[in-house]
């Protein structure tokens, strides 16, 4: 039986400072060469994944944009991407504008993967977010709506507050047309309401990466609300000991935190022959 292993990043694989340490590298690796099968789903994109996961082998395609994108890791080609209609689009724009709110959106331009802001309406929370890719090769700032909601649409990021958000989470999470995560960031305590094509979720990416790549069996590891869907489909699911309530109600069990390399440890136990 061949099995699946699947990782969140942040708060799961990825210690607090955004980085895969030594240890875990190396334990994956080493459980990659013997034959395992172990990819990673994040809501990062490709650029910022590779980095936080440089030193991990690159062997099988990555789930990013939460579910919105699969990517073959060692050339970048896009093996699924699930994208807004322009109907949706122009519907969550008007909601958006009408409460105030300007996000960070992640769309192909003409081809080319942008992430565009509106600087002159930047929250502290999306500065918090900008500043830590400052080096992002995506970033585009533009100046006004018809540039913003621009291109081929995937991922929408709403950072700033409760008291801003919870109207328009209100709305989008009973709308049936899109997948609404609400949450709050683990690094810089904002909180964020993300907007993605209704089937564009991790159990979704997850379930479509298990058939590529011939598996039976799925096991997964996470630590937020964007890793619910991921644990409802999987055969096993280990939260973090830093993972939210919800998760860790519903998971197999609870292993240990991410800082002390939970996942690599649990592998290294379980999985590494």
């Amino acid at each position: 039986m061949k099995t699946l292993y699947l990782s969140d990043l942040d708060g799961t694989l990825l210690r607090s400072d955004e980085h895969i340490s030594k240890y875990t590298a190396n334990t994956v690796n080493s459980f990659i060469e013997n034959g395992g099968c172990f990819s990673y789903a994040t809501a990062r994109s490709i650029v910022t994944a590779s980095k936080t996961t440089n030193g991990l082998y690159e062997e099988f395609p990555v789930i990013c944009a939460n579910g919105a994108l699969i990517i073959e890791n060692k050339t970048k080609e896009l093996l699924l991407v699930n994208y807004f209609t322009l109907d949706e689009v122009k519907d969550i724009r008007d909601i958006l504008i009408k409460h105030e709110i300007y996000p960070i959106i992640c769309a192909y331009v003409n081809g080319i993967e942008h992430l565009s802001f509106m600087e002159c309406n930047v929250s502290v929370g999306m500065r918090f977010y900008l500043n830590s890719r400052s080096d992002d090769v995506r970033r585009r700032e533009v100046q006004n709506e018809d540039n913003l909601y621009s291109g081929n649409i995937f991922h929408i990021y709403c950072i700033s507050n409760e008291t801003e958000l919870e109207p328009i989470h209100n709305i989008f999470k009973s709308d049936n047309r899109v997948n609404c995560i609400y949450h709050t960031d683990i690094y810089s305590n904002a909180q964020w309401c993300e907007i993605l094509p209704v089937k564009a979720t991790k159990a979704n990416a997850a379930l479509q990466l298990k058939t590529m790549l011939n598996c039976d069996k799925m096991v997964v590891f996470g630590d937020g609300r964007n890793d619910l869907s991921l644990f409802s489909v999987a055969d096993e699911s280990y939260a973090m000991a830093n993972a939210v309530p919800e998760l860790k109600e519903i998971a197999t069990a609870v292993i240990d935190s991410n800082d002390n390399d939970g996942v690599a440890r649990w592998i290294e136990k379980n999985a590494l022959l």
